[in-house]
């Protein structure tokens, strides 16, 4: 580590940031009296649009910069964030009123036509979720300048829990301006009323991002808990450093140059868990599901056939032995709402989880009509959390048959190249692989990946009418039981028209110095709110 003294740092904070690397502004941000908590996030930033992408950094950047009208606590109780709400006798009007003291990060007041607008662009992206509110919505107007009125077709008892859900595509408020850019376009700026501001001069994609506190921002009275309650900021800058070698990310956390790594690597993690000054915790107990996701626009997997036969050659614990390694942290399960919740269940996942069906995945393949054609896959090699599942996967496709086309890329690219529905040739894909939260997959109207909507859909769009109808029928089902045999129904279908592969689920530590206290727990960590840092 270069040692700097304090007058140089000084001078070399008042330069342009571009000009020094990333630890040093932070050094320098120090010495000059600024409290800068320095974090290392699972992945680097680009996209900066949360309504474009539902990448997890780019909602990670949402939260930073935007806000919500509801939260959730650790209950799954919605809460008010920038709206209280009332609900009409009938159930047909849901009025939200804004709280006071919601200012654009330019100075404008937020009005209610803004949250109309942003309402709006949510309900076209391809969030499921979403797409199933709208189709319960009459209108979505303004009353006054600072009420919204919500209107239905009919009683839809997921509203709340809708707007207030805490990941994936979520409706974050935007100025009007920017909520009228169409959801496959990305916004020009980034003007938010969150209790963070972008700072749009700092911002080196792949490199660097910065966030300064809002001094402008009225956080709600109410601890911080989950996504609800006061968004309370206690440092002056938060600075992204990207780090993608694994021992570089932990060498700067025990010697002090950043102060969280979210993300640290499983092998590594005895390390930090002996550094009397580092302090390992999973954030979101709910953990996560790894997921393996075909393109159904072109061969071969335009071929339920040929998807099954893929399916078949696929086991859980090659992959997640691969990308996790110690089973502590992981758990195999072939439950699409996952595990240990009331709608598991292990119906159609026998050769994923029992690693039996590669000899059924053979025989398969050679009776699908398969003429060779190569499946591309996605392997991002710079989160660590993502790089297995492609290589894996890869392997055991060949040895059921498959000729494949591993391409080596990053993660971005990946974010970015699997919006594309070209063919592969022409800059498409055939395969890639992600992980959820498990909060956003316990039913199939959450379950963003496993609706059938076709090119409105999901990344992979697969086209499934029955599924449809099972997931309209479960929107709209009143009771536990139905709600169980409607989920069960639409797992059968998914593993029989492999919509996508569930890949086992895993838990996934993050690690920072215990010079930081008030870290937040919550399915949509980390957060960077109510978090000091002792110097």
């Amino acid at each position: 580590m270069v040692h700097l003294s304090r007058r140089k740092l000084l001078q070399l904070a008042a330069l342009a940031p571009s000009a020094l690397p990333a630890t040093w502004t932070s050094l320098a941000s120090a010495a000059a009296g600024t409290k800068t908590l320095t974090a290392v996030m699972h992945s680097d930033l680009r996209i900066t649009d949360p309504g474009f992408t539902p990448a997890i950094i780019t909602r990670d950047h949402g939260y930073m910069v935007y806000d919500t009208l509801l939260g959730i606590d650790s209950g799954f109780k919605v809460k008010p964030q920038m709206a209280d709400w009332t609900v009409s006798d009938d159930k047909l009007t849901y009025t939200f009123t804004l709280r006071d003291g919601l200012k654009w990060h330019d100075g404008a007041p937020v009005m209610a036509e803004d949250c109309v607008a942003s309402l709006k662009r949510w309900g076209k992206s391809v969030d499921s979720m979403a797409q199933k509110l709208m189709e319960f919505t009459a209108s979505i107007d303004t009353a006054d300048a600072r009420t919204i009125l919500f209107k239905l077709k009919e009683p839809y008892g997921l509203v709340l829990d809708t707007i207030a859900k805490p990941s994936s595509f979520l409706p974050f408020i935007m100025p009007k301006r920017l909520a009228e850019t169409p959801p496959d376009k990305q916004i020009p700026e980034q003007v938010g009323s969150g209790p963070f501001r972008f700072v749009q001069a700092e911002f080196q994609p792949g490199v660097k991002a910065v966030y300064e506190k809002n001094t402008d921002y009225v956080p709600r009275k109410e601890p911080a808990e989950w996504t609800s309650g006061g968004k309370v900021v206690k440092v002056d800058r938060v600075e992204w450093i990207t780090m993608p070698d694994a021992q570089t990310a932990i060498n700067a956390l025990q010697s002090g140059d950043i102060d969280f790594l979210e993300a640290p690597s499983f092998d590594m993690l005895p390390v930090l868990e002996t550094n009397p000054d580092i302090t390992v915790a999973i954030l979101n107990k709910f953990g996560f599901q790894s997921i393996g996701r075909m393109n159904f626009l072109h061969p071969p997997f335009d071929n339920p056939k040929i998807r099954r036969a893929a399916l078949l050659a696929i086991n859980q614990k090659d992959v997640l032995d691969a990308q996790v390694g110690n089973p502590k942290y992981y758990k195999l399960c072939g439950a699409y709402f996952i595990c240990d919740t009331p709608l598991a269940s292990d119906e159609g996942a026998e050769t994923l989880v029992k690693g039996n069906g590669m000899a059924e995945a053979k025989k398969a393949l050679a009776e699908s009509g398969y003429d060779g054609t190569p499946v591309v896959i996605l392997a991002p090699g710079d989160v660590g959390l993502l790089k297995a599942q492609p290589i894996v996967v890869a392997q055991l496709l060949r040895q059921a048959g498959f000729k494949v086309d591993l391409q080596a890329t990053d993660w971005q690219t990946v974010v970015s190249r699997r919006a594309s529905q070209k063919p592969p040739k022409e800059g498409g894909w055939n395969m890639f692989f992600t992980y959820t939260g498990a909060t956003d997959l316990m039913n199939p109207v959450v379950n963003v990946s496993i609706a059938g909507k076709g090119k409105n859909g999901w990344f992979g769009w697969p086209e499934d009418a029955k599924i449809e109808q099972l997931r309209d029928t479960y929107a709209r089902a009143t009771t536990a039981e139905e709600q169980k045999k409607i989920a069960l129904d639409v797992q059968k279908q998914a593993y029989d028209q492999v919509i996508y592969i569930p890949l086992g689920q895993f838990q996934a530590p993050s690690a920072w110095r215990k010079s930081l206290t008030g870290v937040v727990e919550g399915p949509a960590t980390p957060m960077f709110w109510n978090v000091d840092k002792n110097e």
